[in-house]
């Protein structure tokens, strides 16, 4: 081999290396001072949009700015857990200083996929029983959150004020949604204690939602529909069933309302996402996840539409109206 060619060679093999060093993680390209914080949710919808902006808006409070001293990305599985797998997998390789993972699903790709890397989990009703913590105390592990878990008493109370009469609930869930599940076994055992029975229909894919709804009709009174991802993913076609059906709708996700639901008394999910990115401030700047207790959200609110409670055949009553947080014109 001659000089020329063993020159040529030894460049192109620094550049490769050059080349490796910088594709191998955030940690070898970051500059002096920056953090790096990687976001995966489970699917996009508003109400995870909201958290993941909320991450963002409290993380640039806190003094970490995308667009200085912070390496931020974000990616979304688009509602496929083989998806979340391999992001998840992508992130752990890129070593950042903590992982934000939204939704159930997407928490427990990424908890599978790490046990050094923060992980601060968002919008999961159940992290205990997803397994992703072993109490809502400090977890001792890599992992703490935000749960945006309901207290469904006052969910059946707020079906009874606008459905009175209602005998049979109607549920259209993801059977394979942690989250999900542990919401139907709890309506189960608490609609009876309220005199009313849920009816289950389930949807494992988005595209199943609108026939599960339409499933529904002429055996339930009302449909109350959780943050179920696959159905607030395709909830216009839920509320197309219950509008021609005459069949109420009442959500748990305030944006849900926005959609075409009669009424929620939901998370804000925006300022979810500002606790957890709270949190995630508390990380970069030194604490370690373990000793951080996993946390609910700080608040509710109630948000009514009344041209879809007129459209599914609901009259709202006024005082209901009146102590409402938002009102959908």
């Amino acid at each position: 081999m001659s000089k020329t060619k063993s020159a040529a060679f030894a460049i192109a093999g620094a550049l490769g290396l050059a080349a490796a060093l910088h594709s191998g993680g955030a940690a070898l390209s970051a500059p002096a001072g920056q953090k790096s914080v990687a976001v995966m949710a489970i699917v996009e919808h508003p109400a995870l949009d909201a958290v993941r902006d909320g991450v963002k808006d409290a993380l640039k409070a806190k003094g970490y700015d995308a667009s200085k001293n912070l390496k931020w990305q974000y990616q979304s599985a688009q509602g496929n857990t083989g998806t979340a797998a391999q992001i998840a997998r992508k992130f752990v390789g890129d070593r950042p200083d903590a992982i934000v993972a939204i939704a159930t699903p997407a928490a427990q790709a990424v908890v599978a996929a790490t046990k050094d890397i923060p992980v601060v989990y968002a919008a999961v009703t159940d992290p205990v029983a997803a397994q992703l913590v072993p109490s809502m105390g400090p977890s001792g592990t890599n992992v703490t959150g935000v749960s945006d878990a309901l207290e469904l008493d006052r969910q059946i109370d707020l079906i009874r004020k606008i459905v009175p009469n209602a005998k049979r609930v109607g549920i259209v869930y993801n059977p394979g949604e942690a989250n999900s599940v542990v919401v139907v076994k709890q309506m189960q055992e608490l609609l009876p204690k309220a005199g009313m029975s849920l009816v289950e229909a389930a949807a494992p894919r988005t595209v199943d939602v609108a026939a599960a709804a339409r499933s529904l009709i002429g055996k339930v009174d009302v449909i109350y529909t959780s943050t179920d991802n696959n159905v607030v993913s395709a909830y216009e076609s839920l509320v197309k069933v219950g509008t021609d059906a005459k069949i109420p709708l009442i959500a748990a996700d305030n944006d849900s309302v926005k959609r075409g639901a009669i009424a929620a008394q939901g998370v804000d999910y925006y300022q979810l996402g500002q606790q957890v990115g709270d949190i995630v401030a508390r990380i970069l700047k030194g604490e370690k996840p373990g000793a951080i207790a996993s946390a609910t959200v700080n608040k509710v609110q109630l948000t009514l539409n009344p041209a879809a409670a007129q459209a599914q055949g609901v009259a709202l009553p006024e005082a209901l109206i009146k102590s409402a947080a938002t009102v959908i014109k």
